[in-house]
């Protein structure tokens, strides 16, 4: 296929960071030119959970109907368990205000497809194109080099992943740490699980379950870097034979798991934060700005979040770096505050020992009995009802002060602004 020498916008990268970017902006009437370098999606095990907030998106898209028809699995409650299936905290979204107060838990390539299909005509997507780097003129980044000759455009949009090759050649630079541990994460099918989102705390760590379309659960277990090194299915099943004995509420699980061995991935987990969100003629959006834990349930509703704040800021703004300039302004704080409050969720179920693991038992104790705390964490995690904790509020947390508004209902008016 040719390729058009001139566009509005190149996004790189055709997943659901490329795609919403594509979305939101087509919507503002710009010409944008989607590349990705797979001829065909690749499937993965990420962007399922979407939150209240994302999905508040996808509605103003038109693509949430798509995505319901595809048999995307709603959920009132976020809960972190033990073992047995006892609550150390739960969080209900019914208590959020506004329509959206639901997850929805979706196959990823159903959201990919849902937002291809609400593209306006003014989006186009050529797949088997690799993006080599970026073309620049008068010190500004001005298109995209690619396979044989290059795109310009007004703006260049990295949505390349946590690899990001454009984020590399435009001199960003990054923050990255890897988790003390990987995730094995299975597709088990004909599954019957409950309508949550469920994070078992064990003494070996994190197993996290939730539904997924067509009576499918996804499972992750948190494997330390050396542990997982089975070579066949036999010694995998002995394997999750000893996580199933250490979880009993998962024993339900055992038969639709033993069938669903081969449907398996292994993941390093790693937490990124770019330098910058933007420099002159380029963005970056999804994981090429930012990463978070899997188990905070952040990364694809932080992308969506990405490309709708960007398309915004250009609406409002004359020039293209002046909207880069406000797109940074707005987004950082919100990036800034998921990033803190997912990493500290991750370390209080995945910490294995020591003073992370004894504070995250304490801190959930005091939240799962604090109303008050426990409505702001869920407007928080839901993206829908953002208020970031206090000092004070963490002094709540750690039982070092009484919360004499715990139980009071007016503590929070329906619009989410604190009554004092």
């Amino acid at each position: 296929m040719t390729l058009p020498g001139t566009v509005d916008v190149v996004v790189s990268g055709a997943g659901a960071a490329g795609l919403a970017a594509a979305r939101a902006l087509g919507a503002t009437g710009l010409r944008v030119l989607v590349l990705d370098r797979r001829r065909t999606p690749a499937p993965t095990a990420k962007g399922e959970i979407l939150q209240p907030g994302a999905v508040r998106v996808l509605d103003d898209w038109g693509a949430l109907d798509d995505l319901r028809a595809a048999d995307a699995r709603p959920v009132d409650r976020l809960a972190i368990r033990d073992g047995d299936g006892a609550a150390l905290l739960a969080v209900e979204y019914g208590t959020l205000p506004g329509p959206h107060r639901q997850v929805l838990c979706a196959a990823y390539e159903d959201l990919c497809a849902a937002i291809t299909r609400s593209l306006p005509d003014t989006v186009e997507i050529v797949r088997g194109v690799r993006v080599d780097g970026v073309l620049r003129e008068g010190g500004r980044v001005a298109g995209v080099a690619v396979d044989g000759g290059g795109v310009r455009a007004r703006l260049v949009v990295a949505a390349d992943g946590m690899s990001s090759a454009l984020r590399k050649d435009a001199g960003i630079s990054v923050d990255r740490a890897e988790y003390p541990h990987r995730l094995l994460a299975f597709d088990v099918a004909d599954a019957d699980v409950p309508g949550e989102v469920t994070a078992y705390r064990t003494a070996r760590g994190l197993r996290l379950v939730y539904p997924l379309p067509g009576r499918r659960c996804r499972l992750y277990v948190q494997v330390a870097p050396d542990e997982f090194r089975s070579t066949g299915l036999a010694e995998l099943g002995r394997w999750v034979d000893g996580v199933l004995a250490e979880v009993p509420a998962l024993a339900p699980l055992a038969p639709a798991l033993e069938a669903s061995l081969h449907r398996r991935q292994l993941f390093g987990v790693s937490r990124l934060r770019a330098g910058r969100l933007a420099v002159p003629g380029l963005a970056l959006v999804g994981e090429a700005a930012h990463a978070v834990h899997p188990m905070a349930a952040q990364g694809v509703n932080s992308s969506l979040a990405d490309a709708e704040a960007l398309a915004g800021a250009l609406a409002a703004r004359s020039t293209v770096d002046e909207a880069l300039a406000a797109y940074e302004a707005a987004r950082r704080p919100s990036l800034d505050h998921i990033a803190k409050v997912s990493h500290n969720a991750a370390r209080m179920i995945t910490a294995l020992s020591g003073a992370p693991r004894l504070l995250g038992a304490r801190m959930m104790r005091r939240t799962a009995a604090n109303p008050r705390l426990l409505r702001r964490t869920a407007g928080n995690m839901s993206g829908t009802d953002v208020r970031p904790l206090t000092f004070v509020d963490r002094l709540y947390q750690l039982g070092v002060l009484a919360d004499r508004r715990a139980h009071d209902p007016r503590a929070a008016d329906p619009r989410g602004s604190e009554v004092r």
